[in-house]
């Protein structure tokens, strides 16, 4: 059997570092402008991002490069002198959209791999081939593809990589070629600075072409309705069958630009669900009650297992985002302090989230306690005590005062409750 690579997002060294302690077999991320997701891209430099590479290595795990944008002509001499610079740090593969830029990485680093991204739109064994000849070793596959397509790329090209997307946000477009930004915002989708006009609202109307008369066609307390807003992927449901299929070689979670936690819970399910798969031991509602935490605009399964025909539930008329079934209060980075995310009162109880392979300790200080209920770990303060001795009998997200644990924690912990 085929164990899928897990690849997370790393929009910045935080959450690369949380991605790799919560499973992730490989990250991606970018730097400079060359990337989809500038505003993430923007969250590293060049020191950072080297070390970020370095960092993932020792790890043992993998390293990807996102260099994904349309370049202009105005772009390519920078272009290529970005890809010198980051191809001296050791990357393992770049993941690039259009040949020219494959070409061009192939000339200035020809031994490191190139990932060819969903933004190719490929959706057959044809196009497929054609990239492989090019040099590609790794194909991310349109998201409009079902399994049964993949199945028979593989078939067709047994060398060739597939990766796919599993879960986050999605683009209206799908596979991203999108001019709504470009033409409401001035902001080029394709270049990574989308405004995300699809998840505004709208509001509708029907126009008399002789006298003008505008009628308004839809009308709600908030004002208008989500038109465009595609609902996020999630295909937790579906790993069993995927990795059975044998097909695939990496399950990709989109998110560069979304939280800590986010980071950390959707490497975990996903982690959970693999190695699960794998071993014969799928338990699917386990990982679907994870992932049900994280803020969403409501799941779909999208095109792997339905064809686009046979969907009508992939859009959210009513809102571009909602809460999920549990608040992050706090995360800590080290295992000893915390910084508060929300709210953390004294005497109140919070879930512990760690890495899967992690060991949490049982105990009680004059601080706190940390407990077992059920199979899960609990936190409690008795008072807060911050590193410089200040005490607070509760902090709010905005104070920047480290808080103290009772017991310490593996690094990268997170405390959380679920919504009453």
């Amino acid at each position: 059997m085929l164990k899928p690579e897990l690849l997370s997002p790393a929009g910045n060294l935080t959450k690369l570092k949380i991605a790799l302690e919560y499973g992730a077999d490989a990250v991606y991320a970018s730097v400079a402008s060359f990337s989809l997701r500038t505003r993430s891209a923007r969250e590293f430099n060049l020191e950072s991002f080297e070390e970020g590479i370095r960092y993932t290595h020792e790890k043992g795990k993998k390293f990807y490069v996102t260099i994904n944008a349309f370049p202009f002509n105005g772009q390519i001499e920078p272009l290529k002198r970005h890809l010198q610079t980051v191809s001296a740090m050791k990357p393992d593969a770049f993941l690039i959209s259009t040949p020219g830029v494959m070409s061009l990485a192939k000339e200035i680093a020809p031994d490191i791999d190139i990932h060819l991204s969903t933004q190719a739109n490929v959706m057959n064994y044809l196009d497929a081939r054609i990239y492989h000849e090019m040099g590609a070793s790794r194909i991310v596959v349109a998201r409009e593809m079902s399994l049964k397509d993949v199945i028979k790329i593989k078939e067709m090209l047994p060398n060739l990589e597939i990766e796919i997307f599993v879960h986050g946000s999605m683009c209206f477009a799908y596979s991203g070629r999108c001019l709504v930004s470009a033409v409401q915002s001035g902001r080029q989708s394709n270049r990574g600075s989308c405004a995300n006009d699809c998840r505004f609202k709208y509001e509708l109307y029907a126009k008399n072409p002789e006298s003008g008369t505008l009628f308004r066609l839809e009308e709600d307390p908030e004002g208008g309705t989500h038109v465009m807003n595609a609902k996020d992927l999630s295909l937790i449901s579906h790993i069993d069958e995927i990795v059975k299929s044998g097909v695939i070689d990496s399950c990709k979670i989109e998110g560069r630009t979304k939280s800590e936690y986010y980071a950390a819970c959707a490497t975990r399910a996903y982690r959970m669900a693999i190695d699960d798969a794998v071993s014969g031991k799928f338990e699917r509602e386990k990982y679907e009650f994870e992932i049900n935490t994280l803020k969403n605009r409501g799941f779909t399964d999208g095109y792997l297992v339905s064809r686009p025909y046979e969907r009508v539930d992939t859009q959210n008329h009513t809102s571009s985002l909602e809460e999920g079934t549990h608040q992050v209060h706090a995360i800590s980075e080290d295992g000893e302090f915390i910084k508060c995310k929300f709210k953390i009162v004294a005497n109140e109880a919070y879930e512990i989230v760690s890495p899967l392979d992690s060991i949490i300790e049982v105990g009680e200080s004059e601080l706190g306690s940390v407990y077992d209920n059920d199979g899960k770990f609990w936190l409690e303060f008795k008072q807060l005590v911050s590193k410089k001795g200040k005490i607070f009998e509760e902090i709010h997200s905005g104070n920047e005062n480290e808080i103290k644990l009772p017991i310490k924690l593996p690094k990268f912990s997170f405390l959380r409750k679920e919504f009453k």
